[in-house]
Formats: C-alpha cells, structure tokens, sequence
C-alpha cells in the first residue's frame, strides 16, 4: 500500500524519522512529504508559500531512511496531504499517517493541531489516515519513548484497515518506557495544555501554555494517558449541527 508520511513538526522531526521507519517495517510503499518548517498549531489550514503561483518543493534525504522518497515543502500539512491525494504524488496514496507529535493531541483542542488537521484533510478526500501523538510533557526532561508508538503501529493500521473509507484514527501514546493496554478514549472537554494571554497592550500581546489542572473526566483521552494507556479516538471532520433545529427557529 502507497502510504504518505507527514507531520506539522517539520520534516526534520525525529516523529517524523521514527513513523517513516516503523511504516516501512510494516510493509508499507513510503513516501515523506513534511513542512519545511516548524507548522505545529496549523489545523487544516491550506497555506502555502507561493512563487510565481507555484509552491516550493525541495527533495531531501532523510539520514536514518535514506532511500525513501522524501520531500521539504513550504506548506502547511494540509495543503501537503491535499496536493498529495489531488494529482501532485504519482502513484496517490492509500493511507496518510501522521505524526509523530511531539506533544499529545488530546480534547476537542485537536481542532487546532496541524497533525490532526492533516489526517482530516485525507479523511474528507475519502482516505483513510492515522494521526500519531507522543505525550510529551510540557516542559520535559531525559529522552522520549519513541519506540512505543511504534511499536502499536502494525496493530492500529491493522484496525484501521477494517473500517470504511474516509475514516480517521488518532493515536495517543504516553512517553513513558512501559505502556499499559490499548484502550478507546473518548475526548476530553479541553486537552491537557491551554493557551492564556499573559500580558497585552495596544500593539501586542503573548500568549503562554499552561498545562490543565481540572482532573480529567473518567475514560476521557486525557485520564487514560495520564494512566499509561495509549489512547485510540475516531475523529470526523466538521459536520452539522443537527442539535440545532433551524428549520423550526427560521418559521
């Protein structure tokens, strides 16, 4: 299966070098196409640099999967995975995995990760995608637990293969060298991080994260990573309202 690897970390991440690698352990056809730059917090956004109309593409080698056909570009991830699945990559690719995040993307704040943003942004083509989180702590110490999100990959492409077209996982692994089973999750209210203005004036202001302090509800993605339990949560892109009855508001 031709699969396409991105993230919102840049195409420098070690998520990045760690997802291509297990994808191509699992038998996968790979193909990296990541932002050239750092694009966390882009969510769906299909901007991109322009010269001349045209987005700037560079072919790069990846030190640790240095045959792998892999490109720098200066885009957001989900303009990367719409230019990808609209013509740009030939052959297109079945499956879009993202990831891995440095940082979990947890709650309904997934809405503002570029990660996730790139998995919906397949999903609403009618592809499948993964996006893949490491719950890294907001100020962090020693080294990360890559090796345990891959390790899960086989077995959560395997459920991902069983579902409809157009469906999204996302993926949470606590960075911790011991992980307890894998369990659904539904979303938390928030996430585990949230963003404040801590101080502002009339011609700027700056925005600090703070890590949630509210407990997080039972079963929730948040309260089972924070237990040690990778998390699997299925997304859907933005859809009606159907709690809004409008046609009887508009009477």
């Amino acid at each position: 299966m031709r699969v396409l690897v991105t993230n919102d970390d840049g195409v420098e991440s070690p998520g990045l070098a760690v997802l291509t690698r297990a994808a191509l352990d699992a038998g996968l056809d790979v193909v990296v196409a990541a932002p050239a730059e750092q694009s966390s917090g882009a969510s769906a956004a299909i901007i991109a640099t322009r010269e001349n109309g045209r987005t700037p593409v560079t072919r790069v080698t990846l030190p640790d999967t240095p045959d792998v056909e892999a490109y720098a570009v200066q885009a957001q991830p989900g303009h990367i995975v719409l230019a990808a699945l609209r013509g740009w990559l030939d052959p297109v690719p079945e499956l879009v995995l993202s990831g891995i995040n440095h940082g979990a993307n947890v709650g309904r704040a997934v809405l503002h990760s570029g990660t996730v943003g790139a998995a919906l942004t397949a999903g609403v083509v009618g592809v499948r995608a993964l996006a893949v989180s490491l719950d890294v702590a907001l100020h962090p110490e020693g080294d990360r637990h890559w090796s345990g999100a891959a390790k899960l990959l086989p077995d959560v492409l395997d459920l991902l293969a069983g579902t409809g077209a157009g469906t999204v996982l996302s993926l949470n692994v606590p960075d911790r060298p011991q992980l307890r089973d894998l369990r659904h999750a539904t979303l938390a209210p928030f996430g585990t991080v949230q963003t404040r203005v801590d101080s502002a004036d009339d011609s700027s202001w700056q925005l600090a994260e703070v890590e949630v302090e509210d407990e997080p509800a039972d079963g929730s993605d948040s309260a089972l990573l924070a237990a040690g339990h990778p998390t699997l949560t299925a997304l859907s892109s933005v859809s009606e309202d159907t709690s809004v009855d409008l046609a009887q508001l508009l009477r």
